[in-house]
């Protein structure tokens, strides 16, 4: 006989926009407070019994009758593990709840979480959360949104309702027609938006009663579960004392029994194992990092989130399908063989990524597409010297990097980077940061390339021999010219305005002072060898730097030459073109 399961509900949105917090409300916890940076890194999952729902929802439950058992909360890194937590291919999260600041309004994180949305086909609900901070409002901790709101000033409401009226409007932008929870009639056709403070607790009670009302009135059907083999998804390995390694996991279909023989994936084969020990957190507790001691159970029904205790689980991967098998472990271990596989697109030329989990790797890799970054080798686990060769012999010099997710860097690797000195290494337990210090990277690796490009190029120039000013009339020839326009260096070669090549500058004088170069209106001293004053060149004549023609073709299309340079550059092509009609194309 088919029971109801509790529906597993993920929490997304924008960096520093109450997730976490939100979730601590409910459970009387303070995990935000201990994440790296602030931000959750890693999947974690909340119990809420009905019982904990209804005494929360208080008189707004009153003479309802609900038979969904609560709610299994995956309090998610940022929106990307919303995509990486699979059952069987599709969204792990039957519902979701969107946090959006309502007073920052929509950022990059909160429209990639809507598109993911919309791909999974997910129903959500918009948490509006830090009511608290709008001008004037007073705080009503642990209160219904409705009786808060009632007791505001006229002031503090028509600000609310302004920013709610943005909100709704943005989200009409992205095609969801949506309105404030209490207005809404047909919620087939209309997303609820609920106005929170997760600080204060105002508005937990309605999004809570929201979430399970959403639950029973259209989820029920996929809701049904069966006593058969336990499918879930690892979250996270980890070592616990006393324990050894053991799986942080979801189980979302069937029972997990203990004695259960269990396939898991892993980097490579399957790995198989019974469980020794099952643990569950008490409700309302959180499993990455509980409050109290865990339950030992002997079974565990969908939606749960479990502890596995079992050996040779090292192998094992987060973010990978785990499976009971009860005598069809070599079908089992190729059906989860075939859920590991990273899906990642790679390109023959880009950067490498790493990271420590399945679910990670594909969340960086999701963040590098939408940040249009090529990724070369996606994969998981420490930083080894492979990784190190792999990114440094990299063709573009702007993909010579290696983003490393939460991992350990190995001696070998670290060697290896003293090798490859140009090489961008960066690692970050927070996802966002590594994308972003990339771009960072990749700009300024990029200006300091354009400088020593810029440097190595003979650029365009134009110069008037001034002919009461020479000084030597051979070996070298040293005389004063004034530069008309772009730059000249020591180096580059000169030629008449004939096109006949002369010699090259040898040096560059201002009086005793010597130097590397001269821009337009300075008047200089240069020495050039190979010509005599009066038999190829004379006083008044004009001169022109003789550029290379592949630097000619390079400077068509740059961008940064001045005004001057350009028309240098413009009389430099005409002379050449009257022996070359196509030369520098």
């Amino acid at each position: 006989m088919a029971s109801i399961r509790q529906p597993i509900v993920s929490v997304l949105g924008h960096v520093d926009h109450g997730k976490t917090t939100l979730l601590d409300r409910i459970r009387g916890t303070g995990v935000a407070g201990r994440e790296a940076g602030g931000i959750t890194q890693h999947i974690g999952a909340t119990e809420v019994p009905l019982a904990a729902i209804l005494e929360a929802c208080g008189d707004l439950v009153k003479g309802k009758t609900f038979r969904i058992p609560g709610l299994l909360f995956i309090d998610t890194p940022g929106h990307v593990a919303f995509s990486t937590l699979r059952a069987r291919g599709g969204a792990l999260a039957d519902l979701a709840v969107l946090v959006i600041d309502v007073n920052e309004g929509f950022r990059p994180q909160t429209i990639e979480s809507l598109n993911i949305l919309k791909r999974y086909k997910t129903p959500f609900i918009v948490a509006a959360n830090k009511i608290d901070l709008v001008p004037g409002w007073r705080k009503h901790e642990g209160t219904p949104f409705l009786a808060s709101y009632s007791d505001q000033p006229e002031s503090a409401r028509e600000e609310l309702d302004k920013r709610m009226y943005e909100l709704v409007g943005r989200l009409y932008e992205h095609g969801f027609s949506a309105d404030r929870y209490d207005r809404i009639e047909d919620f087939t056709t209309n997303l609820a938006v609920v106005p929170v403070s997760a600080k204060h607790g105002e508005g937990i009670a309605d999004m809570l009663l929201m979430l399970i009302g959403l639950a029973q009135r259209f989820l029920e059907p996929q809701l049904e579960t069966a006593a058969g083999p336990a499918e879930g998804t690892i979250l996270e390995v980890k070592e616990e004392k006393g324990l050894g390694v053991t799986l942080d996991a979801i189980i979302y279909q069937g029972v997990l029994v203990k004695g259960d023989t269990v396939v898991f994936g892993t980097t490579g084969k399957p790995g198989t194992t019974k469980v020794k020990a099952l643990l569950k957190p008490k409700p309302l507790d959180e499993i990455r990092d509980p409050q109290e001691r865990f339950d030992s159970v002997a079974s565990a029904a969908a939606a749960a989130g479990v502890k596995i205790v079992g050996s040779g689980l090292e192998r094992a991967v987060a973010g990978a399908p785990i499976r009971v098998a009860r005598g069809n472990v070599a079908a089992v271990v190729e059906e989860v063989a075939k859920e590991s596989q990273v899906h990642i697109e790679t390109q023959d030329e880009g950067i490498v990524v790493k990271a420590d989990a399945i679910g990670s790797l594909e969340g960086l890799a999701y963040e590098c597409k939408q940040a249009s970054i090529p990724i070369k080798y996606a994969r998981i686990g420490p930083v080894s010297r492979r990784d190190v060769t792999d990114a440094a012999t990299a063709k573009d010099p702007l993909l010579r990097a290696i983003l490393a997710f939460n991992l350990e860097v190995l001696p070998d690797a670290k060697t290896a980077r003293l090798e490859h000195p140009d090489l961008a290494f960066l690692e970050s337990d927070v996802i966002y940061r590594l994308i972003e210090d990339y771009g960072t990277w990749r700009d300024e690796r990029k200006r300091a390339l354009e400088a020593a490009s810029r440097k190595a190029m003979a650029y365009p120039a134009k110069l008037l021999f001034l002919g009461e000013h020479v000084f030597r009339t051979s070996k070298p020839a040293i005389f004063g010219v004034r530069v008309l326009a772009g730059r000249i260096r020591t180096g580059e070669a000169v030629m008449r305005e004939d096109g006949r090549p002369l010699g090259r500058i040898k040096s560059i004088r201002s009086g005793e002072k010597s130097l590397d170069g001269a821009g337009p209106g300075q008047e200089v001293a240069i020495s050039v060898d190979g010509i005599t004053i009066g038999r190829q060149i004379n006083g008044g004549d004009v001169l022109y730097v003789d550029l290379p023609e592949a630097d000619a073709r390079t400077l068509r299309v740059r961008t940064d030459l001045g005004h001057d340079e350009v028309e240098a550059l413009d009389q430099i092509i005409a002379i050449k073109r009257k022996e070359d009609p196509f030369w520098g194309m």
